[in-house]
């Protein structure tokens, strides 16, 4: 709080801050975590994969295992020499897709949300990170999508009977449609987004569902199915490649 208030570093603060009429509206701030209202949303951005992001009630907070994620598909582009259109399906803040973009700025980035809002986020994270990514409002159930050489995503993948386990601060304050799928049809979305049939394809998982993923990919028609833990040893990360 101190550091987005004052607009000092932690160091300046510690050697010797002397001003502390920043402090004055800390305890709207603390009143407001202590209803686990997630600070991200309370200062309105986050620093997520050396970018600043802008972020709204409309957005997931970027988490770390997606910069794991964006950093598998960098990994896999410098062994296999890519230069590429990507496909960031349910971009939310943008973030993976500007991160890409970012990292290769000769790649042609796309990202599409079916939430109006999430899109108006991302167009200005895209400005305020100084890349230029097309982001468009889109179902990718019942829209006209295209072709791409990458299809990534971070889909909805927490079931409904999960939600018991989930922290108030996601439960009460990030988008549902963007966290849950029903208990019944938990691979909805990935089963549709495969059906895009990228050449390569770049999915975080729920990691539940890490064998039903890979058996879907393979009846999707791809191969080289590799499956990458994340920090806390859970799989992840899932990618193939289109066959042929």
């Amino acid at each position: 709080m101190a550091e987005e208030l004052s607009g000092l570093s932690r160091s300046q603060l510690l050697c010797g801050c002397k001003d502390t009429t920043f402090l004055a509206n800390t305890q709207i701030i603390v009143d407001r975590l202590l209803h686990f209202e997630p600070i991200q949303y309370i200062f309105g951005h986050t620093l997520w994969n050396n970018l600043d992001l802008k972020l709204t009630p409309a957005t997931l907070i970027p988490r770390p295992e997606t910069a794991e994620l964006v950093a598998r598909i960098l990994e896999v582009s410098k062994s296999r020499d890519l230069e590429v259109s990507v496909l960031d399906v349910g971009t939310g803040s943008g973030c993976i897709a500007i991160a890409l973009k970012k990292a290769h700025p000769e790649w042609q980035v796309s990202g599409i949300d079916i939430s109006p809002e999430a899109i108006e986020v991302a167009k200005e994270n895209a400005r305020r990170n100084g890349v230029e990514v097309e982001f468009l409002q889109k179902d990718v159930f019942s829209d006209g999508i295209g072709t791409f050489d990458v299809v990534v995503s971070n889909p909805p993948y927490i079931r409904e009977c999960e939600k018991a386990d989930m922290r108030p601060n996601v439960l009460n304050f990030e988008p549902a449609t963007a966290l849950f799928v029903p208990d019944n049809d938990p691979l909805r979305f990935y089963r549709r987004i495969a059906s895009l049939h990228g050449k390569y394809l770049f999915f975080e998982i729920n990691e539940a569902f890490a064998a039903e993923m890979e058996s879907l990919l393979r009846e999707q028609g791809y191969t080289a199915i590799t499956i990458t833990n994340d920090i806390y040893g859970k799989p992840r990360i899932i990618e193939g490649r289109m066959a042929g």
